[in-house]
């Protein structure tokens, strides 16, 4: 339809030429009408987690932990909600410490920004190798605070855990600056320090308000067996096989994903039973190179052949959908039933480790978890049961 446009009537008076409105057409207008609008749909509530993990040459340990406890701790997040809502998961990842790592940046790493790509989270932790430097906690807090893309949503979650094993205070950046940099973002600055208990660490916290935690950064965490392990694993298996590669970054991620499957196993711990269990959250999304998860977020044309793998292009759009339908619905079936199993065993493990007296171990996920529940309680979060 084309648009009339109304005409206006000029003319040029004076030498300046200085141009004004004599006359417009004036034509009646009907009244307009509003087109319907559209409900906004909400913003998702974000839960930020940025880990600095101290990659000195003492502390094998504590990347061995949260090599084989990601996963639990992502299970712990993808469980909170507010309003109803479950939030988006975030992770960032920093090493400081490492000699390898110019004094110049402070003997500081940046490995990844914030991400909701778990298994690049994973493969970079399982990368993670140690060796002598100087540990700059106030550097490495800075670089943090002042580095990553920070929410603003007045009730996301912005967390930091710093974990290490010598004085807070060392660096030319004192941890004071870097902590009220992080508060002025209402960013929570967690320490937790790698052996027992630390005055330099004990000051960080008080200073940040946060919380002061210590951990046996050398021990192994203690895998409880229970009897809906085998059917996770089975119906994990039969969960990989909805993926539906794509794109310039399919056939990568998909082998990454298969390479964090089997880091999982490889390092015990029950990482691989947590690891499957993530797989079927809310958290574990891959909308970057799986069909399924773009097509759900709206974020690909099916009807573009460069937009599907080779296989799928002789289909029609109509088939092309259908495919796409079936591995979601599939998909959807599987993490429905991992989820009920993993609820069960969650009772299970709980009882068990009480009867075993190993309740309330002192490792990274163990303390990351404790903070993550009483800190997101207190902002309105609730966990699923």
């Amino acid at each position: 339809m084309k648009r009339i446009r109304h005409l206006a009537t000029f003319a040029i008076l004076g030498a300046a030429g200085t141009l004004v409105t004599v006359a417009a057409l004036k034509q009646p207008t009907a009244s307009p009408i509003e087109p319907a609008r559209r409900p906004v749909a909400a913003k998702p509530k974000k839960i930020q987690v940025a880990l600095l993990l101290d990659t000195s040459g003492s502390m094998d340990g504590l990347i061995d932990q949260a090599k084989s406890q990601l996963w639990r701790i992502v299970n712990e997040l993808a469980s909170a909600q507010r309003d109803g809502q479950t939030a988006q998961v975030e992770i960032a990842l920093y090493e400081y410490g490492k000699q390898t790592v110019s004094a110049e940046d402070g003997f500081v790493r940046r490995i990844l920004p914030f991400t909701t790509d778990l298994d690049r989270v994973s493969e970079e932790l399982f990368a993670l190798t140690t060796n002598g430097g100087d540990e700059y906690c106030g550097r490495a807090l800075q670089e943090a605070v002042t580095g990553l893309e920070w929410s603003s949503g007045k009730d996301d979650l912005r967390l930091v855990f710093i974990a290490g094993n010598e004085s807070f205070d060392q660096g030319p950046v004192a941890p004071a600056t870097a902590i009220a940099l992080a508060r002025g973002k209402d960013i929570h600055v967690n320490v937790i320090h790698c052996g027992g208990d630390d005055p330099t660490w004990r000051d960080g916290a008080a200073l940040a308000m946060g919380e002061y935690m210590t951990i046996d950064h050398n021990q192994r965490v203690v895998a409880i067996a229970a009897p809906q392990d085998a059917e996770i694993q089975r119906l994990g298996a039969e969960l990989n096989r909805t993926y539906i590669a794509y794109g310039a970054q399919g056939e990568e991620s998909c082998a990454r994903q298969e390479a964090q499957d089997k880091n999982a196993v490889a390092v015990e711990q029950g990482a691989a039973i947590q690891r499957m269990m993530s797989k079927a959250s809310v958290a574990y999304r891959n909308s970057t190179w799986d069909m399924v998860d773009a097509v759900a977020d709206g974020t690909l044309d099916l009807a573009k052949d460069d937009a599907v793998p080779e296989e799928m292009k002789k289909m029609t759009l109509e088939q092309r959908k259908a495919h796409v339908a079936a591995a979601a619905s599939k998909r959807k079936e599987l993490q429905a039933k991992i989820r009920a199993l993993s609820t069960e065993r969650e009772k299970f493990v709980e009882a068990e480790a009480t009867r075993q007296g190993i309740a309330g171990a002192s490792t990274l996920d163990a303390a990351v978890v404790k903070v993550v529940r009483t800190q997101a309680e207190k902002a309105g979060y609730a966990f699923r049961k």
